[in-house]
């Protein structure tokens, strides 16, 4: 069967695009230019014969664009592990560890370099990605996953239980008092956790707080958790976030936890391992090691 696709390097341009929401961070990620990237996408636009993208102040998917760009997503993911199974060792060659992006960037990047110096002779191999990985199909020997903990089949570690709460920058706390003077705040959305109904949205947690919203609420949307913090520590307004994902910027002033605000939710951070994989060497190092660093200090007596 003959395949007809686009060009590779064109799509593959699109998806970093579509990902980052900005032309010069795809190029970044792809080590080439601006110049280039958008020669790319011009070329997918002349081939599909419509935009892809709204070209403003914030670069935005049209609604084809926005549907094609989780397939292509985990095209490109399922293309790198088939790339890596060719040539896999599965008891000597790398970790890989797959983890949702936010958590990899904002938590667990932080703290690799532990795990690095303590077990050298290990080569890492970090997947960010939302996608439930497929143990019996892929070359993946160990995931994150965020959820209830029901993942039948495989070895189940509890790692972070989650809590969301409200943060904002020093500056931008400075002067909040009560729920209410949150609400007069630019607020920031992350898009893809209201959408999933992990998060409320603000109407809805201002309203539960006991909030009269007698004005517009001016809100910032976002495409994802990492994009969102960053704009709370940039000074951009106020973020409900998961309080592990925020953990490091609240204890280096970055961010500030608002009015002692927090929500319990029953989603956690969970190890998920297939159970020929636990007797791997470097898989129960990495194991022994992330219990290790998640389990929560202990209290001195």
């Amino acid at each position: 069967m003959s395949r007809k696709l686009p060009p590779l390097t064109a799509l593959r341009a699109f998806e970093a695009v579509a990902r980052h929401r900005s032309m010069a961070r795809a190029a970044e990620e792809l080590h080439v230019t601006p110049a280039a990237v958008s020669q790319q996408i011009r070329q997918l636009e002349e081939l599909f014969g419509q935009p892809l993208f709204r070209r403003g102040r914030q670069i935005t998917l049209t609604e084809s664009a926005e549907a094609a760009l989780p397939l292509l997503s985990d095209a490109f993911d399922r293309l790198e592990q088939a790339a890596a199974r060719l040539g896999s060792d599965r008891e000597n060659g790398p970790l890989v560890v797959s983890s949702p992006p936010a958590f990899a960037a904002r938590w667990l990047m932080a703290r690799l370099e532990d795990f690095q110096n303590r077990h050298p002779e290990i080569e890492l191999r970090l997947s960010a990605t939302r996608r439930m990985v497929d143990f019996d199909l892929e070359d993946v020997d160990c995931a994150v996953r965020f959820g209830d903990g029901q993942y039948p089949g495989l070895q189940v570690d509890l790692l972070i239980p989650e809590t969301f709460i409200p943060v904002a920058s020093p500056a931008v706390a400075a002067d909040i008092r009560s729920i209410g003077d949150i609400a007069r705040k630019p607020l920031l959305n992350d898009e893809w956790h209201t959408a999933h109904h992990l998060f409320p949205d603000w109407r809805s947690w201002l309203t539960a707080q006991g909030v009269a919203l007698d004005t517009p609420l001016r809100v910032k949307h976002f495409g994802e958790s990492n994009l969102t913090i960053q704009a709370a520590v940039a000074g951009l307004g106020v973020a409900l976030a998961w309080r592990s994902l925020v953990e490091d910027d609240l204890k280096s002033g970055r961010l500030v936890h608002l009015l002692n605000q927090h929500i319990e939710t029953p989603s956690a951070y969970y190890l998920v391992t297939p159970a020929n994989r636990l007797t791997l060497p470097k898989v129960a190092a990495f194991r022994r090691w992330l219990l290790e660093t998640a389990a929560p200090p202990e209290i001195p007596a």
